[in-house]
């Protein structure tokens, strides 16, 4: 069935902006990207029906290809014209250019999937189910614990505020005790919370003790819809999210989609079921890296929210900083880390209450665009902030489980860590894998690559890309019914390669020698304090030496060399295939990690005109780029 699928449109229905894309087999037998188009969402008023900016997407669609070739013909009788369903041909094609064989969607219009936790011990249980929730992705507003230091009057309060479209319960392992479960089952039931959307019952995912399942329904009530899955942490050591996420996804197309305007039909339109957008981006990203065998890091900003997701050894994790974007919450990152630390990327001097007015106008407009050289690189500085810190923060939840007992040696006695270390190693790190305007759209694609540098600070050799026009979510949910076709579309018109990080670890002193890069056809030697672009061919040159200083790691221990060979090669074991030349070859960085700023105000400017100018980017607006 999927030899015979030549023609896909997909579209991704946004809080703001519905996008849809068209893809083709073309002659070659290769799927390849033919058009896109974009309209406002349309889910509030006044339409309050999403499909209505879905037909003006795809009728873009249309207005793009008969532009360029043959028009297609994509939609009949006011709906997306497709000839699949669950699987099943249900019509079959007059004209080549009629219809499309496939639709599929995903959505995050009306405020996405919002929901809460409960949990037993906030950095176990709890834990786990913020995991488990946000992997299904879904945006989280609180997470209630017993242990979360409110009394219960303030959680029932708190239920009441927030109104959910699902709460998943967690605790205890299996055969543990019961007590603390059944009271947070009442806590529920105080608060009768009623969802957004309709007068439905409120969905409850119970993943918690199985011996407790009948008492948290008796304890929840009639008023409150609860579903049983299996537990999240059945013991300590093991954790089992999957059931947990299959159920919320399950119960956002049945409860959220079902009641929100318009979404009926476009779920009658769509060939299958309609993923949450986060979840799309997420699946894509995990078999991209499960299939290459490789650890990523993705990130979305936002105006809103700032999405990070990562997959190290083969375990997935997404988190959602809710209050980190670049328009409406660009305060918040003002808020959260202070004028000092945005003006500290900033090449020229700028008066601190002209910078708090610049973003103060930016949230209170959130649609405006940069109008002048300088606007852009104080966007760019806040950028780089609102990335760390959502970063920061995805680290401290993308980690081993808490509460293991771990065995020691008397060799590791004094070196092991806690349980609970984070997962995310930047050593490790293959490949970043940035989207979201302020990445995908940056005027140049160097600045997106300098931006990630400085927010990530990634260690070693690693690949910096960008999502070209945003379409990982319609490629994540594609990949769920057809990996082949996302595959080739994802590697050939999504992912744009911008180029190789080479970062060594540790810190020296300026000017000397920190590394030394040979192969056929390339000597470069850099100092410390330094970054360089350095052109590579990787024909001309299928290996690299890469050696760094005395106290300098790339890896494989201090001072020791590593031959590196292209991303994507048979290395061999003595190798690591980590480069990519991309659009602009080689960057390497020698400012040191952790990256370090000179105390001297002027010094850190100097510093910072020197590294822009160092990629051919302008300092300041009056300068000629190269």
């Amino acid at each position: 069935m999927l030899d015979d699928i030549k023609r896909i449109v997909a579209t991704d229905c946004g809080s703001t902006t519905t996008k849809a894309i068209l893809i083709e087999r073309n002659d070659q037998g290769e799927y390849r990207l033919v058009a896109r188009g974009e309209a406002p969402t349309t889910v509030e008023k006044p339409f309050e029906d999403v499909t209505v900016g879905v037909l003006n997407a795809v009728r873009e669609l249309e207005e793009i290809t008969e532009a360029k070739q043959a028009k297609r013909s994509l939609l009949k009788d006011d709906k997306v014209w497709r000839f699949q369903k669950d699987g099943q041909v249900s019509e079959q094609p007059s004209d080549p250019t009629a219809g499309s064989d496939v639709y599929l969607s995903t959505s995050s219009a009306g405020g996405g999937l919002q929901m809460m936790v409960a949990g037993v011990v906030k950095a176990m249980s709890a834990e786990s189910a913020e995991r488990a929730a946000l992997g299904a992705g879904a945006i989280l507003m609180d997470t209630l614990a017993v242990d979360d230091g409110r009394k219960d009057f303030q959680k029932v309060e708190r239920l009441r505020q927030l109104r959910p479209d699902i709460i998943l319960m967690s605790g205890g392992t299996d055969g543990g005790t019961k007590d603390h479960l059944t009271a947070m089952a009442l806590v529920i039931r105080r608060a009768d919370p009623k969802p957004r959307f309709g007068d439905m019952k409120l969905p409850v995912i119970f993943a918690g003790n199985k011996d407790a399942r009948e008492d948290v329904k008796t304890e929840a009530g009639p008023a409150i819809e609860v579903h049983v899955v299996d537990n999240i942490r059945p013991t300590l050591d093991r954790e089992n999210l999957g059931p947990a996420r299959e159920a919320i996804h399950e119960l956002f197309l049945e409860h959220v989609m079902q009641q929100a305007p318009g979404y009926n039909k476009l779920l009658d339109w769509a060939s299958e079921e309609i993923m949450a957008t986060p979840n799309a981006v997420g699946k894509l990203m995990e078999s991209f890296a499960k299939g290459r065998g490789i650890n990523i890091l993705g990130v979305d900003i936002g105006g809103a929210t700032t999405d990070v997701f990562s997959v190290f050894g083969g375990v997935y994790n997404r988190t959602v900083s809710a209050n980190l974007g670049m328009s409406y919450s660009i305060c918040n990152v003002l808020k959260e880390t202070g004028t000092a630390n945005i003006a500290r990327w900033l090449p020229f001097v700028l008066d601190e209450f002209e910078l708090r007015n610049r973003l103060r106008n930016k949230m209170i407009r959130p649609t405006t665009i940069p109008q002048t050289y300088e606007d852009l690189l104080v966007e760019h500085a806040v950028a780089r902030e609102a990335l760390r810190l959502a970063f920061e923060h995805h680290k401290t939840l993308a980690r081993g489980l808490m509460g293991v007992q771990q065995q020691r040696t008397i060799g590791d006695a004094l070196s092991q860590g806690a349980s609970g270390q984070t997962l995310v190693k930047m050593m490790d790190l293959d490949m970043i894998i940035g989207s979201g305007g302020v990445l995908s759209h940056a005027p140049d694609r160097r600045q997106s690559a300098l931006m990630m540098i400085d927010a990530y600070q990634p260690e070693g050799i690693t690949i910096l890309t960008v999502d070209s026009i945003f379409m990982m979510p319609h490629l994540g949910v594609l990949s769920e019914h057809h990996p082949k076709a996302a595959e080739e579309v994802f590697e050939r018109d999504c992912l744009v390669k911008i180029g190789t990080c080479i970062a060594p670890v540790g810190i020296g002193k300026v000017g000397e020698p920190c590394l030394s890069i040979s192969g056929n056809g390339i000597s470069e030697v850099v100092p410390f304090g330094e970054l360089r672009v350095v052109p590579w061919d990787p024909k001309a040159a299928p290996e690299l030496c890469i050696e760094p200083a005395r106290n300098f790691d790339m890896g494989a221990g201090k001072g020791k060399r590593v031959i590196a060979t292209p991303y994507g090669v048979d290395a061999g074991k003595d190798k690591v295939a980590k480069l990519e030349a991309g659009m602009i070859g080689l960057i390497v960085d020698c400012r040191g990690r952790p990256l370090a700023f000179p105390e001297d105000p002027e010094a850190r400017r100097k510093m910072l005109r020197t590294t822009l100018e160092a990629l051919g980017l302008r300092a300041h607006s009056n300068q000629i780029a190269n």
